[in-house]
């Protein structure tokens, strides 16, 4: 991934509104409406508030130059993978999801996929490589996967299952259009938990799906629309907020993920740690082609459950939540939730926090286990 192209990106997405006249705001409208002046036939981009609304509007381009391909808005990241299931599947297809990736992708398939007739299977992301595609109407792709940080080579697995007949759909929350570029990779689609990293505030839920197929993306606007399932403007607005920081906020949070994980993995209170950025990650090499960094996302493995909390607990400045890729340092075990680690198991979402004071801290803590 050429760092010039993501510069380029960056820029244009700051400046996509182009030319404006005198006395223009320079943060697009927040416009709250729900009803459009309309006499005669219906015409034009704003006819009824469901259908379209100039702050999605704004915000759609601009993460369209991210992205480099048209987007659909929504008002959470599971909103956005509902919409593609959805908007994409019918009864009598086959859907392979990831085992290890977001829990909630694979509870909406047993809840509401099967029931409809959409049968699914699941394979973890590092087997994706020896996993038959055949006879499979959409794979999804989750990498890294969360929150066992296993990656999938997007490209190879993009090409075997076009070849066999399947649409691509890659999660691409924890790395955003910054750290991984799917559709470059061949992916048909992406989606996107704004909600993380892409707002990077902690104070909306919002999501995205791009694609560079016309009538795949068409299909999952045409669901937006006709199910409702729309964004809000005022979280719109903040999410394109969010955006104009994420280049900032991407790189120093990665830069500290790296240092952190290298000091982790040397104390003695330390089980294991994982990270892609680190050389004993089995996926290294393939991080530093498919990647662009390595993310904000660490895995930290401690004693037990006991050690995981007291450690999380004593620490100053890393904040006890389940969400990632906010300002703020989170940490939680995962294990609670259910995920295949172990119970000592911490997903540490690194922030914006200078580095030294965030590493004293946690050294701090896990001298006192």
């Amino acid at each position: 991934m050429d760092p010039a192209d993501n510069d380029e990106r960056v820029a244009r997405a700051l400046h996509h509104a182009g030319a404006q006249p005198t006395g223009s705001p320079l943060t697009p409208p927040l416009v709250l409406t729900t009803a459009y002046v309309l006499p005669g036939d219906p015409a034009g981009d704003y006819q009824y508030a469901r259908w379209a609304n100039p702050t999605w509007t704004a915000l759609d381009a601009a993460l369209a130059q991210f992205e480099d391909a048209p987007v659909v808005t929504f008002p959470s990241g599971m909103a956005a993978i509902a919409a593609v299931f959805y908007g994409l599947l019918k009864s009598g297809d086959r859907v392979l999801l990831p085992a290890d990736g977001y829990y909630t992708t694979r509870i909406l398939g047993e809840r509401f996929l099967v029931p409809m007739g959409v049968a699914f299977d699941m394979c973890p992301t590092a087997a994706l490589a020896q996993q038959p595609l055949d006879g499979y109407r959409l794979v999804m792709v989750e990498t890294p996967s969360n929150p066992a940080l296993d990656l999938a080579d997007i490209r190879a697995v993009a090409a075997r299952a076009k070849a066999a007949g399947a649409i691509v759909v890659v999660d691409n929350t924890m790395m955003t259009p910054l750290g991984q570029r799917p559709l470059d990779l061949g992916a048909d689609l992406v989606v996107c938990a704004d909600t993380k990293a892409v707002n990077g505030h902690s104070d909306v839920l919002f999501g995205h799906v791009a694609s560079r197929a016309t009538a795949l993306l068409d299909a999952v606007r045409d669901w937006r629309r006709i199910a409702g399932a729309i964004p809000g403007p005022f979280e719109a607005w903040l999410v394109h907020r969010g955006i104009e920081t994420l280049e900032l906020r991407f790189a120093r949070m990665g830069d500290s993920a790296l240092a952190l994980a290298r000091r982790l993995q040397k104390h003695r209170a330390v089980r294991a740690v994982v990270y892609p950025g680190l050389p004993g990650h089995p996926a290294h090499e393939l991080a530093r082609a498919q990647m662009r960094g390595f993310g904000s996302i660490v895995g930290v493995t401690l004693a037990d459950r006991a050690a995981a909390e007291r450690f999380i607990g004593a620490c100053r400045f890393v904040r006890a939540a389940t969400s990632f890729g906010g300002l703020h340092t989170s940490a939680e075990r995962r294990a609670r939730w259910g995920d295949a680690v172990a119970e000592g198991f911490i997903r540490l979402s690194v922030g914006c926090e200078p580095l030294d004071p965030l590493w004293h801290d946690m050294e701090r803590a896990l001298e006192a286990l």
